[in-house]
């Protein structure tokens, strides 16, 4: 059985080793040559735990072969980023441009799979009319299917194997033709649905947990200005049995948390009143942030900040709709403080990844990001920091000792 996947990114590339890790033939499509040239040379441009592993093994039993060209397949899995435009709508034209590559090689019962998250209807007011143009019955001669990805960064192999998947088909058809292949790889249930539900269902997950988020975040700016503290209410909170407030933070970042609502505000933002507001309490918090930080500065008459991580969750190298990189930003371009970033994950030129060379005089660490290395923080900041104040709105540094600490528990004490 040939498979092609369309998009080598974060989901793709994982999806298309692990499907060539069965015996299928593989073919992973980028538009980017130097991915494409790295990727059959064994090397990675992702950071994802057992990735590189499965990349050797497929390659020398020769499953998986990376290229820029679509050739005839059995199975297409479309994996192409879809950000929001500035409307928040779901930008698709990735999505079009990978349908496009497919007029030429697909054939008769051949089946296509969008894993992109997309917003609702995208599949039959979409992709099914473009499918049909190429002379194609979508559910007759071409299956067509969507299948979201519901994944967590730095344990993408295991659940993909082992989550529940949603297959929703244009027809009952495409959906078992779909199941087909999902099959060989998935070890949780494989949950069938239309198409139009599964876009909803996919969109919702990560709504339900952007709403939980702003709640908590706004819990801790009501905290503040009652003076309560706010990881102690959500903590006692949560020992009810039926509740499960999430954990605050300078913001929600991340291809799916912080644009997934988005696709169904712009689908119905007359209805969408809750999750529009969820959207602007979680918008507000790098700003929330950044207050806190002037207002410690101006206490302590500080003149350089180090901020701790960029990526927008822990112990990961992802940076996409990062809060931490627009407060870093936000600090740079709008204060007089000498403003340094760190992260052993991200490799940029102007990126320290040295934790004890970045706190070299500083003022103030802000904590951005929760990375395991941050927890013995206090290990690289005694005798390093010019003032041993710490900022941490991950609520990450385990040793405080030596430290004057904040967290959203006790900011109203800035």
């Amino acid at each position: 059985m040939k498979l092609t996947v369309i998009g080598l990114g974060y989901i793709g590339l994982p999806t298309a080793l692990l499907f060539a890790s069965k015996g299928l033939d593989v073919t992973g499509i980028d538009v980017n040559e130097a991915v494409v040239k790295k990727l059959n040379n064994k090397e990675l441009h992702i950071e994802e735990n057992g990735i590189q592993d499965l990349l050797e093994e497929t390659i020398d039993n020769k499953n998986f072969k990376a290229s820029t060209e679509v050739k005839h397949s059995d199975y297409y899995i479309i994996a192409v980023p879809t950000p929001h435009l500035k409307d928040n709508s779901c930008d698709v034209s990735y999505l079009k441009a990978a349908i496009l590559k497919l007029k030429d090689v697909i054939k008769k019962d051949d089946t296509i799979i969008v894993e992109s998250t997309i917003g609702p209807r995208t599949m039959q007011d979409i992709v099914q009319p473009m499918i049909e143009s190429f002379g194609f019955t979508v559910g007759k001669d071409i299956y067509l299917a969507h299948c979201p990805e519901r994944v967590l960064p730095g344990k993408i192999i295991h659940e993909m194997i082992h989550n529940n998947r949603i297959v929703g088909g244009i027809t009952e058809a495409c959906t078992k033709k779909t199941i087909n292949l999902y099959e060989l790889l998935v070890q949780g249930k494989l949950l069938e649905t239309k198409a139009s539900t599964a876009e909803m269902s996919k969109l919702m997950e990560n709504t339900y947990r952007d709403v939980n988020i702003a709640l908590a975040n706004e819990l801790v700016k009501i905290s503040d200005t009652l003076n309560i503290n706010a990881l102690d209410v959500i903590k006692l909170a949560n020992e009810h049995p039926r509740v499960n407030i999430h954990t605050p933070g300078p913001g929600v970042g991340g291809h799916c948390l912080a644009v997934d609502p988005y696709f169904i505000v712009a689908s119905d933002e007359k209805n969408a009143q809750i999750i529009s507001k969820a959207r602007a309490i979680n918008n507000s918090m790098p700003d929330f942030v950044i207050g806190k930080v002037n207002k410690i500065m101006e206490t302590i008459k500080g003149k350089k900040i180090t901020v701790l991580g960029l990526t927008y969750k822990g112990n990961i190298d992802d940076i996409r709709e990062s809060p931490a990189l627009d407060i870093y930003h936000e600090l740079k371009l709008k204060s007089d403080f000498e403003v340094v970033a760190q992260d052993s994950h991200v490799q940029l030129d102007w990126v320290e990844n040295d934790i004890a060379k970045a706190l070299e005089n500083s003022d103030l660490a802000l904590v951005l990001t929760d990375h395991n290395e941050y927890r013995e923080l206090a290990n690289y900041v005694n005798g390093t920091m010019k003032q041993n104040i710490v900022f941490d709105t991950k609520n990450v540094v385990k040793n405080t000792k030596g430290l004057k600490y904040y967290n959203f528990n006790n900011i109203y004490n800035i």
